[in-house]
């Protein structure tokens, strides 16, 4: 019997264009009564990274495989060595994000393969997540070291410096792009009216940030008296693959906030954006948008008449009207949502740094 571990060091979270290093240990655990003749011999070992790319068929209409193509040949930096210590590979730069949606996901595994002598092939799969970060691509390190990203509180092997500085870098561009704030005032009105005003900061976040808004309804004609924001993923299929010309996108609820607001002045909301969710991407098959789906009702009366009075008696007590004619209208505003620091999102992965089988 053999125990093949594999332990991602880093966490099960990386960043396109990183490396991934995986450290693969194989032992023969022997009672106290064995001896060493009752070890095992490993026939051969092998590792490659895999990106699966699953659709609905129902959703997604894909061109036929052209049968003549033939499998691509792995390079040798693909086969594990076992006097390496380790595995290692860098994560194409362009590839998909790892994405679970309802028409299309990209799901990435590390595949070893390994054979005991006289014994059948097993595989481990080690899953982990993958982030995509525009423009990191196009992107020139500094020659001069002392002005390049790093982080002083590493020691880092020579080998591991770029990579480390690419998520240094990563992080350094994430933060500039998202800390940039301006006043976003937007009128929110319907057929008749005024209803509001709404007052946003930025509309650029990184995923487990919060996007927090606030309404004024103090300077409104018309009364609102409810209001609910929703959170939300637009997954659409490019035209070219679609199943049905025009069919309607799917979209994806990841926060909400609902309240009533009748004769308020002020309000506010405060909606996390899930560290487990994927940032917008686009492919040649399918993009991913972020937006804030606003729903209104308001009342087709002035907002005098939303009280009545229930006694006649010195002690007023004012109460809500049993019947109101009402309208309703959405608004859509759309924001950009980037990833994060794959160390962070490793926190909330479901994915385990730690995978092991016997064979």
């Amino acid at each position: 019997m053999i125990e093949v571990l594999a332990k991602l060091g880093r966490g099960p979270v990386f960043l396109a264009g990183e490396v991934l290093e995986c450290v693969i240990t194989f032992t023969n655990p022997l009672s106290a009564s064995s001896t060493s003749a009752s070890s095992e011999m490993l026939a051969w070992a092998s590792a490659q990274i895999h990106c699966q790319f699953h659709t609905s068929e129902n959703r997604v209409a894909l061109p036929p495989s052209d049968g003549s193509k033939h499998d691509v040949q792995a390079e040798n930096e693909t086969v594990f060595v076992p006097n390496r210590d380790s595995y290692s590979e860098t994560l194409p730069i362009d590839g998909p994000p790892s994405f679970r949606g309802q028409s299309v996901k990209y799901v990435y595994k590390l595949t070893i393969g390994c054979q005991r002598v006289n014994s059948p092939i097993k595989l481990l799969r080690v899953p982990f997540r993958v982030l995509v970060l525009h423009g990191l691509k196009d992107y020139q390190f500094p020659q001069d070291e002392a002005v390049a990203p790093s982080n002083p509180f590493l020691e880092e092997e020579e080998g591991l410096k770029k990579d480390s500085r690419l998520a240094d870098l990563a992080t350094e561009l994430l933060t500039v792009a998202t800390s940039r704030r301006s006043l976003h005032l937007y009128n929110i009105s319907n057929t008749r009216g005024k209803v509001g005003t709404f007052c946003i900061f930025k509309t650029m976040y990184k995923i487990g940030e919060d996007v927090i808004g606030t309404f004024n309804f103090s300077e409104g004609d018309i009364p609102c008296l409810q209001f609910s924001v929703s959170l939300q993923t637009e997954e659409s299929i490019q035209e070219e693959f679609q199943r049905r010309r025009g069919q309607p996108v799917s979209f994806s609820t990841h926060a909400r906030h609902q309240e009533a607001c009748l004769h308020t002045a002020q309000s506010s909301f405060s909606l996390p954006i899930p560290l487990s969710s994927t940032p917008g991407f686009t492919t040649n098959i399918v993009s991913l948008k972020w937006r804030l789906h606003f729903e209104f009702v308001t009342s087709g009366e002035s907002a005098g008449t939303c009280l009545v009075r229930g006694s006649q008696s010195e002690a007023t007590t004012w109460t809500g009207v049993e019947q109101m004619e009402v309208d309703t209208f959405s608004w859509d505003l759309p924001i950009k949502v980037l990833p994060t620091n794959p160390i962070l999102a490793s926190y909330v992965s479901q994915f385990s740094s730690t995978n092991s089988i016997t064979i």
